[in-house]
Order: structure tokens, then sequence, then C-alpha cells
């Protein structure tokens, strides 16, 4: 039995109950809670809800343990060498080991950032993943280069927003610990040469590459703490200082309703908001800020936290609503494509849990037409295929196999 399962089994045990009754009080079948509790793998959602029943945190759930043998394409070494070359160079007992290059103007360094910023807001991973190598080492030799004082401040900035750009693109792609790395250097490097909105920008990042490895209560403190040291005047407050501070509690928001804590999530949610009505419509700044934030994207992250406590009906009943709605989004903006994806992709989740397995389809056919890649790196889009694909009884149609087969979902 894996610790995991022992922690389970332990709380329940604590409350007195059976599996059956574990099961009942979760909403979940019996065969759910054997399978954790034997060890078996479980989707964070699911153990979010037998936290929930259990009157605990998703947290508390985990505990240290060998992780399974993860299999590993042969090709994703070759794929993502140069970057990882770019990014953590062999350091020997003097210097870091850089290969010379010429240095290049810091304007066209920048320049470089926003092109692939712009190619990432569309999808084009690949693109990113290519261009990050030679961006890094460029700002590398700007820094080195630089002189002391103005210049070399300048240079460091670059330095920043170049490994903050890395970490984004290595966290959507779920490389975590050469995320990190890039997030850590970058928002030290802001911080060391006095950029706070910068190094605030990047612990958004961090926050988000907490979620996406379940530390739920370190997501939630950091962002805490750092919306605390930041938070604006709203009177005097710039829109991108209103944006940051709103996605810091986003991250707020999103790791308490993972880690059970509702209350914590419904008030952050609030704040947020708060931003969001300050702003007016969506605000996108990649230098200043970690992606599109406003009132739209507020309402998208809403329903997400609907979609994690389970409640189908209550994404499907805001799905197309208010500031969602059609008409909103033409007043308002439209949030960043990752977020409105994602929005998406809890609307199809709620069809699939309340049997609408067509509605569902249409939902990952029309986020595989405009975000293929994004697609690919979704867990949650694999589950919402696999339970289509386990309730048809006739033949498969000529979307379902495409999709199941981008997916990578045989069978």
């Amino acid at each position: 039995m894996s610790s995991l399962g022992e922690s389970v089994k332990n709380y329940r045990r604590l409350k007195g109950w059976t599996q059956e009754q574990l099961a009942e009080a979760a909403g979940a079948s019996l065969g759910t809670v054997r399978t954790v509790e034997q060890g078996g793998n479980a989707s964070v959602e699911m153990l979010h809800t037998l936290a929930a029943a259990l009157d605990t945190t998703t947290s508390s759930l985990f505990a240290t343990e060998v992780p399974s043998p993860i299999e590993v394409d042969s090709s994703e070494g070759p794929r993502l060498m140069e970057l990882r070359r770019a990014l953590m160079p062999p350091v020997g007992l003097s210097e870091i080991l850089v290969e010379p290059s010429e240095p290049v103007a810091l304007s066209a360094i920048q320049r470089d950032i926003d092109d692939q910023h712009a190619l990432y807001r569309t999808d084009r991973y690949d693109s990113v993943a290519k261009k990050l190598p030679g961006i890094l080492r460029a700002a590398e030799v700007a820094v080195a280069t630089s002189d002391d004082g103005e210049d070399e401040q300048r240079a460091k900035i670059v330095r920043a927003r170049a490994l903050l750009l890395a970490g984004k693109y290595l966290t959507q792609v779920r490389r975590y610990d050469m995320a990190y790395h890039a997030l850590s250097r970058g928002i030290q490097e802001a911080r060391d040469v006095g950029v706070v909105q910068l190094a605030t920008n990047g612990v958004v990042g961090m926050g988000w590459l907490l979620l996406r490895q379940d530390r739920f209560d370190e997501a939630e403190q950091l962002a805490v703490r750092t919306a605390d040291d930041v938070e604006p005047r709203m009177s005097k407050a710039t829109p991108a200082q209103l944006a940051v501070w709103g996605e810091l509690l986003q991250r707020v928001a999103s790791a308490s309703i993972r880690n059970n804590r509702p209350d914590v999530a419904k008030e952050a949610r609030r704040m947020a908001t708060t931003a969001a009505s300050a702003l007016g419509r969506e605000h996108m700044d990649f230098r200043e800020h970690w992606g599109t934030f406003g009132p739209v994207t507020a309402e998208t992250k809403a329903i997400e936290d609907l979609s994690l406590v389970g409640d189908a009906r209550g994404v499907l009943g805001r799905a197309d609503e208010g500031p969602v709605g059609s008409k909103a989004l033409k007043k308002l903006g439209r949030p960043s494509p990752n977020n409105w994806d994602r929005h998406r992709l809890d609307v199809a989740r709620a069809h699939v849990k309340l049997g609408s397995h067509q509605d569902a389809m249409d939902e990952l056919t029309g986020i595989k037409a405009s975000s293929p890649e994004w697609l690919k790196h979704q867990t949650m889009a694999r589950r919402v295929m696999r339970e289509i694909l386990g309730s048809r009884k006739r033949t498969l149609t000529q979307d379902m196999r495409e999709t199941a087969a981008h997916l990578g979902i045989s069978g």
C-alpha cells in the first residue's frame, strides 16, 4: 500500500467509517475508494473530493514516497537538449562554462522575447522551444559584456524576462524541474535589480508551477504573502499593478479550492473580481504581468472552481452567460487562449459528468481546432476523451478517432 493510500485509510478510520461510508460521503464508487487505499492512481480532483468528505485538506493526504517509474519518449532528450544547455550550462570552479558568442543589442533580444510571447499565446510551442536557447544565450552574453551601472541593470532586466518566458513555456509542457530553475533565477534577478513588478510577475508563474505539482499549501502561502506585499491603492494603481495583484489572488483561490479551503477561495475570488472590475476589461502586457487578466478571466476561474468541486450544473449554468457570454466578450475583450481553452475543457467535463457526451466531444473538437498543441498537454482532455470513448456503444466518429489519436489515446 502506498503512503497516500495509508493516509486515506487512516483518516477514514479516524472517522470510524467503512470504505462504503467514505464512498457515499464523497459521492464516489466503492471501487474508487478501494483503488486509492490500495495504492492505485487517482486524479487530484478525486483526492480533493475524498479530502472534503474526510474534513481535511487535500495536501494532508499526500506523503513523501518513491515515485512510480515514468516512461520517457526517447526523442524527449534531443528535443530539449539545446534549451537545457542554454538554461543550465555546466558550472566549474571558476565560472559557468558558456559557449562564446557575439553580443546582441538588448533591443533585439527584447524584441525576440516579445515575438516568442506572441507565438506562445497562439499555441506555437515548437517555435518557442527552438528560439529560446538563442535568446537565453544572448541575454547571458549581454549581462557578461555590459558595463557596470545602468547598462548592466538593463541587461539583467532583459535576462530576467528571458528566464520568465522559459519558465512559462517549461511549466506549460510539464518540465517542472527546468521550469523551477528558470523561474527562480528570473525572480531573483528581477528582485536584485529592484524591479518589483517583474519579480512579482515571476511569482505568479511560480504559483502556477506549484499548483501543477500539487503543492497547494506552498502555492497559497506564496501568493498570499506576495499579494499583501504588492497590494495596490485602487485609485492610483496602474493597469499592470492591478493585473498582477489579481493574478496573485487567483493563485490563492486556485490553491485553496484544491486544498479543500472553500472560504479562503471565495474571499480570494471576490478580491480578484474587484481587481478585474477596476481594470474594466481584459488587459495584456507580458513585460509587466503573467498573462491576460480582467473580468472575463476572473469569471472563467470562478467557473473552474465549480468544476473542481464537481458542480457540473453550476458550470453549465454560467458557461456562456455574464462575462463569458458572446456579447460580453465583445465588450470586455477575450482572455488568453490558455485560460479560455481551460474554461471550455471545464465545460466539456461538465457535459461528460451529466452524460452529454456529444456536447463534450464538440468542445474538445473546437479546442483541437484552435489550440492543438495546448490540448496535447492537458491531462483533463485525455480524461474526458477516455470517458467519451468508454460510453460509446456505436462505431466511433471521425472526430472521435482523430481527437483520441491527437491525445495519444489508443484502443
